[in-house]
């Protein structure tokens, strides 16, 4: 959690910076294309200060409130900043096509563009970096800190293109034409933010990760472990919550159960990218388990294997035991 402390400070601290630059082209030009650059700006300062924040309050250890941990905080503020930047995005909107019927002079794009350009530089190396950092430490709110820096970026980039093409071209209206295909850009990007801030927040499943999840246990997998079914999968910050039922032969006794459970849950820990809590729930085997049953001189086996399958999201997901014919797969039993 250092770390991303101490990334978010700089991300905060390099905003405010970039900020007071854009502001002083502004100022310098009297452009809205540039205004609309340096209104996100004001964003990016408010969101990165919420991040760290966050990332602060994420880090608290378990309490009697949240037995999940502090994680999902996270989730609030890239909503925040989703939000922040759709409000940026539709104010820019507005004051552009105010002044496509009330048009006033602009100055010094050169120098504007000068500055809008090298304020795009230093948000496009920080955005690489963050996203990069973020998908390490496996935090969304550096990563997503992270994409609106780079979108800031490319904002930029086309920033100094259209100030160079007024400056040449001498169309002042382009510049509230141009400023409101920025903020346009500005609202889908803030709706991509809060449309995956909601999905957290409403525990969206993940099917990436839970597909990581299988394929650990598909490739460890033992002649013990029969059958898992009702699985799903809950993300808190930088934590994976997993729940299902695994189906084990019913002549194991206690002890032999837990380990099996146990042995389950440190495979995933080993091999996962994300640190996974494992609730599982034991189920007994039934008669019909025994088409797909790998386990071996079992002494209660009823039928002979004749089918093999891999555990996949369509199966694992399902609140079923699965039973085999000698033809094919198919759910028999409702637990």
């Amino acid at each position: 959690m250092q770390k991303q402390r101490r990334i978010i400070l700089y991300a905060l601290i390099t905003g405010f910076v970039l900020m007071l630059a854009k502001f002083t082209a502004y100022f310098i030009t009297d452009s809205n294309f540039i205004l609309a650059d340096a209104a996100e700006s004001i964003v990016n300062v408010v969101a990165s200060a919420f991040a760290f924040f966050s990332i602060w309050f994420s880090a608290r250890p378990r309490d009697v409130n949240h037995p999940y941990g502090h994680g999902k905080v996270e989730f609030f503020s890239v909503f925040l900043e989703g939000a922040l930047i759709m409000v940026a995005g539709i104010v820019i909107i507005f004051k552009s096509i105010y002044n496509l019927f009330y048009p006033h002079m602009v100055q010094q794009l050169l120098i504007g563009a000068i500055i809008i350009g090298i304020t795009g530089l230093i948000n496009g190396f920080l955005g690489f970096y963050m996203i990069r950092q973020g998908k390490k430490m496996l935090s969304i709110t550096i990563e997503g800190d992270g994409r609106h820096l780079i979108t800031d970026a490319v904002t930029s980039a086309g920033l100094v293109l259209g100030l160079v093409l007024i400056y040449f071209t001498k169309i002042e209206i382009l510049d509230s034409v141009l400023s409101i295909a920025v903020g346009l850009f500005i609202v889908y990007t803030a709706y991509k933010l809060v449309r995956k801030s909601v999905a957290g927040l409403m525990d969206e499943a993940d099917f990436s990760m839970v597909d990581d999840i299988l394929k650990i246990l598909n490739d460890n997998r033992k002649e013990e472990w029969i059958d898992i079914h009702n699985l799903r999968a809950q993300r808190y910050g930088n934590e994976l919550h997993i729940d299902c039922h695994m189906t084990l032969p019913n002549y194991f006794d206690l002890t032999r159960v837990h380990d099996e459970v146990s042995q389950a849950d440190k495979y995933v820990n080993k091999f996962a990218h994300i640190k996974t809590e494992f609730f599982i729930h034991a189920d007994p085997c039934l008669p019909e388990c025994c088409y797909y049953c790998r386990m071996p001189n079992c002494p209660i086996r009823s039928h002979e294997k004749t089918v093999d399958y891999v555990w996949d999201m369509e199966r694992v997901t399902q609140n079923n035991k699965h039973f085999a014919t000698d033809e094919t797969v198919s759910i028999a039993y409702h637990e």
